[in-house]
């Protein structure tokens, strides 16, 4: 499995924002993102439970992330069905995982789904994601955000 870069300030991945989820996110040699982690009772919407808002960025993270080709490669969010099967848990092992369904020139879709330490499906979402043009990304400078893959503590 290779890590995949994550930046300072990012809700889903920043390692500096305090707020931040401080998921990490890791592509298999099959193509699939997939990433392991538990989340605490500040992501809570009901006692126990995670708040939908947080399930639906975590799926949107790793949805995009499995339809781009590269790291230098940047898209964004054009349309996201989610699907909330089972309450999903906090304080809890959970794996979010997703694969590239297509990809058309600067358009890709993906699914992604969120499953419990049994294997048994939580939430799922399929994205529709637009590539920022090359000249934007340089605009926006990803460097100075702190987009880079750090190495692994484990």
């Amino acid at each position: 499995m290779k890590r995949l870069a994550d930046s300072s300030n990012c809700f889903v991945c920043g390692r500096d924002n305090p707020c931040s989820l401080k998921i990490e996110f890791y592509l298999e040699e099959s193509g699939e993102v997939v990433s392991h982690f538990q989340l605490s009772d500040h992501y809570e919407g009901y006692p126990g439970i995670m708040h939908g808002g947080v399930i639906a960025a975590i799926l949107d993270e790793i949805c995009g992330r499995a339809v781009t080709s590269h790291e230098d490669e940047f898209m964004v969010t054009s349309k996201l069905e989610l699907r909330y099967r089972k309450p999903v848990p906090i304080n809890q092992d959970l794996v979010a995982k997703a694969h590239r369904i297509s990809r058309k020139g600067r358009v890709g879709i993906a699914h992604g789904e969120i499953l419990d330490a049994r294997g048994s499906l939580l939430a799922e979402a399929e994205g529709v994601y637009v590539q920022i043009p090359e000249e934007k990304v340089k605009e926006m400078d990803p460097q100075r955000y702190g987009w880079r893959v750090e190495p692994d503590e484990k």
